[in-house]
């Protein structure tokens, strides 16, 4: 049998543990508020600013990737529209809404926005487009203001660069978009100042007598992850009034940030593959 003495003990003993371990947990919560926000666990479903403020405590944002490019592909048929050289820009691209050769900047062999949006004097259908890019470190901006900039395809269909690293779930004005029209399937972003790249198989609109009878398609790997899988581009987005027939070029846009582009090489493809089995 226990006595009543006992009993009073155990429950004092257990109040007393019961505030000591409240008191424990306080002081474990001060110490976190307290602590810098380096210090802090990070959270995947942060935004964007919030990420970036952590970084800015610690080291003064992002450090800057200084890594090559990827290797261009050996292949006859492979255009190349940018290596790292000035003189390319002048040779392959032109301001858009004129004539006058592309004058952006090559520097450590990336070109940088500046001015006004660029396109290739090339002109393609249906193809490949490798292009990587570095958007800025931008604490003090948000949204659209961040890093923004886009790839065009036939200079009609956009896929929307910009700085949406941290984000939990992208939308349709986010990096890895068609723009306005479709948000990426995963947030495959790297923190800003990091070199990035998209991988991206785009097929034409058919037309019919001149009237379209299927959609474009796009499927863009971002960092080597699928961001969008064979996706229908309904009608042009912001960067062109209306959709056109036939072959465009390829554009990169500036949007008032210093974004940089490096390794822009297409490879053409055909509308569909062969049907015949035996080689020619």
């Amino acid at each position: 049998m226990i006595s009543s003495n006992t009993k009073q003990v155990s429950t004092g003993a257990r109040v007393a543990g019961g505030l000591a371990l409240l008191s424990a947990l306080a002081t474990g919560f001060a110490l976190l508020a307290a602590a810098p926000a380096s210090a802090r666990p990070f959270d995947q479903g942060a935004k964007s600013a919030d990420v970036q403020s952590d970084d800015a405590v610690s080291d003064n944002g992002p450090a800057d990737d200084t890594s090559g490019p990827a290797r261009i592909p050996k292949n006859k048929q492979i255009v190349v529209l940018f290596s790292g050289k000035q003189k390319e820009v002048a040779q392959n691209w032109i301001f858009q809404g004129s004539r006058k050769p592309a004058a952006w900047l090559v520097e450590n062999g990336a070109l940088t926005t500046n001015g006004d949006s660029i396109i290739s004097k090339q002109l393609f259908l249906d193809f490949q487009l490798h292009v990587e890019f570095k958007t800025p470190w931008m604490p003090d901006k948000h949204g659209q203001e961040r890093g923004n900039s886009g790839v065009g395809l036939l200079a009609q269909y956009e896929i929307q660069v910009l700085d949406s690293y941290g984000f939990k779930e992208p939308g349709a004005g986010d990096c890895g978009a068609v723009y306005s029209q479709r948000g990426p399937l995963v947030n495959a972003c790297k923190p800003p100042r990091q070199w990035q790249t998209y991988d991206i198989v785009f097929h034409a609109p058919v037309y019919e007598n001149h009237v379209k009878v299927k959609n474009a398609r796009v499927s863009v790997f971002q960092n080597g992850i699928c961001v969008q899988d064979n996706q229908d581009i309904v009608g042009a987005t912001g960067i062109a009034g209306k959709e056109t027939e036939g072959p465009g070029p390829i554009y990169l846009q500036y949007h008032n940030n210093a974004v940089q582009f490096r390794n822009v090489w297409v490879l053409p493809l055909p509308r569909e593959g062969v049907t015949h089995y035996e080689p020619k």
